[in-house]
């Protein structure tokens, strides 16, 4: 299903319309799905609080403060505020104009590596080129950040040429999709989208990758840099040109924004729901001892607005599993949330992992759908807020025919 918004034609997804503040009608639904609301206690740092603060300025009633801008700072982004409205307030719509208003006011200073970032994934050549140093340190189980697991990612061989590859070899004549590779996904945690294919065509489905695709703008969204549109069109481009009967994306919070782009095109889903509407789903062995919890990413069920990840997927793990505690609710990632807020997102995620350290299984896999999220529970380890041995996968990792299992305290390939 394509359950993604309309695609505006303004540079900002929000500039071309007056946002509808006065949807919102302070009922408070919003505050116990507020992670930032349930951390503090404070009213200004809910929903409705900001809706209030950003509907004030809006109307002139309230001039520009930077009680506004730290307020609008502190959100996650998760958008479980929209699953919960039954006003159906457009959140994400009003926090992505509100942050890209105060960027270019200067009101909000992204930190400086995110920055560069921005500028970055808008050339993907040049984002594998700067990344490869990290792709090599990874496969050699080094650490230069907390967020910078172990893991075996191809460090030469790009996704679109693995995918000829496993095409010419096997000759799927299944449905044909087309992967959206990602930027960070594809310099940094390219094993990922390799298991991705070889998920796809094991189960006789037939692969293109788009050469002159780009950069999906989910980070720009999130920071409220420009060049959104810029970013959108390219995809536009690259998707339209192929015939397939859908584009799937291994990532939900950039299959969300691609399906922001493609709106009213190709039907884009996460390749997890695609797979899981395929009769006959190929079935990984079982691991004895092993025991799998999954967490459901924020853009996966609040942005795609889907029921999560199907059961006939999960089964097809061959791994006993259950939805992890709060397995809803947001793990503090937020896009850059944990490099721009630190300190909250360390505080969500230390309530939300704390089952780790006497849940059951050996090992005990944390699988979910999205690299950031991955990052994110991988940190838990190097902060000190789980202490003993767990695995996090994405769940397309688990579905892998060479899939392998290390029962260490690191993140295979």
């Amino acid at each position: 299903m394509n359950t993604t918004a309309p695609n505006p034609a303004a540079e900002h997804p929000c500039s071309s319309s007056t946002p509808p503040f006065s949807n919102c009608t302070h009922c408070g639904f919003c505050l116990a799905a507020c992670p930032t609301y349930k951390l503090t206690g404070d009213e200004n740092n809910s929903p409705r609080g900001r809706v209030r603060l950003w509907g004030e300025e809006a109307a002139g009633r309230l001039e520009p403060d930077p009680m506004t801008d730290f307020y609008t700072a502190e959100c996650v982004g998760c958008l479980a505020c929209e699953t919960a409205c039954p006003a159906h307030v457009p959140f994400g719509e009003l926090l992505e104009q509100a942050r890209h208003q105060q960027v270019q006011e200067g009101r909000f200073k992204p930190k400086w590596p995110l920055r560069i970032a921005a500028h970055l994934v808008k050339n993907q050549a040049a984002l594998n080129l700067a990344l490869l140093p990290a792709r090599l340190l990874r496969t050699l189980g080094g650490s230069l950040h907390r967020f910078l697991f172990k893991g075996n990612p191809p460090v030469l061989q790009r996704t679109a040429d693995y995918a000829r590859q496993l095409m010419a070899q096997h000759r799927p004549t299944g449905p044909r999709v087309a992967l959206l590779t990602g930027c960070v996904m594809e310099a940094l945690f390219r094993e990922i989208n390799f298991a991705t294919l070889r998920v796809l065509v094991e189960n006789n489905v037939q692969v293109v990758v788009p050469e002159t695709q780009g950069c999906c703008g989910a980070f720009h969204e999130h920071m409220g840099f420009d060049g959104v549109q810029e970013l959108r069109q390219r995809n536009r481009s690259a998707f339209s040109l192929e015939e397939v009967d859908a584009v799937v994306a291994n990532s939900s919070g950039c299959g969300y924004a691609l399906g922001k782009a493609l709106a009213g095109g190709h039907p884009v889903l996460d390749v997890l729901t695609f797979l899981g509407s395929l009769e006959t789903l190929k079935k990984r062995p079982s691991q004895p001892g092993a025991r799998l919890y999954v967490d459901l990413p924020c853009h996966l069920v609040h942005g795609q607005k889907t029921e999560g990840i199907p059961a006939n997927v999960l089964d097809a793990t061959g791994l006993p599993w259950e939805l992890a505690p709060a397995a809803r609710d947001c793990c503090g990632s937020g896009g850059a949330y944990n490099i721009q807020n630190p300190g909250n997102a360390t505080a969500i995620l230390r309530k939300k992992s704390a089952f780790l350290n006497s849940a059951e299984g050996a090992p005990v896999i944390l699988g979910t759908s999205n690299h950031v999220c991955m990052m994110q529970w991988n940190s838990a380890r190097s902060m000190g807020l789980v202490e003993r041995p767990y695995e996090v996968r994405h769940i397309l990792q688990l579905l892998d025919p060479e899939r392998q299992f290390t029962g260490s305290t690191q993140t295979p390939s």
